[in-house]
This record gives C-alpha cells, sequence and structure tokens, in this order.
C-alpha cells in the first residue's frame, strides 16, 4: 500500500472540501451554486491543462469531489471528440461520467424509500 498517495489523496481531498464549507460559511452562496461551480471549475481547470497534474499527484482526492466530476465531464468530451468529431461534444461527457451519475441516482432512490422527508421548519 502507498501510504504517500494515500497522504496526498487525503490533504488534497480534504482542500477542496475546506474550500467547500469556507464558501458555505462566508458567503452567501447556496449549496446547490457552490456545486455548479465546483464542477465548471473542474471543467474549466482541465480545459487550461491544470486539473491533470492534480489528478496524478492527488489520484481519488481530486477525481472524487465535484471538480473530479467535471474532470471527468470534460476529460470524456475531449475524447469523444478525438474519436466522433462534433457529435462527440454532445456525448463524451455523459458517457465518461455514467457510472457516477448512475449510482447517485440509484443511491438517491433508495435513501428517499428509507427516509422519511419533511419540510425545513
Amino acid at each position: 500500500m502507498d501510504w504517500m498517495m494515500i497522504i496526498k489523496a487525503f490533504l488534497v481531498g480534504g482542500l477542496i472540501c475546506v474550500i467547500g464549507q469556507l464558501l458555505i460559511d462566508l458567503t452567501s452562496m447556496t449549496p446547490a451554486r457552490i456545486l455548479v461551480l465546483f464542477v465548471t471549475l473542474g471543467v474549466a481547470f482541465t480545459a487550461i491543462g491544470i486539473y491533470e497534474p492534480l489528478v496524478n499527484f492527488a489520484g481519488a482526492g481530486a477525481t472524487v469531489p465535484l471538480l473530479g466530476f467535471g474532470y471527468s465531464l470534460a476529460k470524456g468530451t475531449e475524447e469523444a471528440v478525438k474519436q466522433n468529431g462534433l457529435l462527440g461534444s454532445i456525448t463524451g461527457g455523459i458517457t465518461a461520467a455514467a457510472g457516477g451519475i448512475s449510482i447517485s441516482i440509484f443511491l438517491g432512490y433508495l435513501c428517499a424509500l428509507v427516509t422519511k422527508s419533511h419540510d425545513k421548519s
């Protein structure tokens, strides 16, 4: 087991989470807007070439958080465009992120079945 990789993943993933928590605590941004911001930043950082080195450095610490979802979308789109041309720009991101999207939907459904929804007030 590579303990150094585990430490790097923990530090990078933790730092991303700290940034998200600071955005919640110090701004008036809603969690939904922070989610969209992180996914969009993941795509943007991948497009300009600065997220790939972070993924190579931290592994799951960079691919598991929401920035990593944006990274997956961008990399999938990039590869699909190389293979299929313009059609890849439409299908590539969803194809690359299909596993994460599927499990999110399934687990969300399970949570809805076993919990009782209620009003926040």
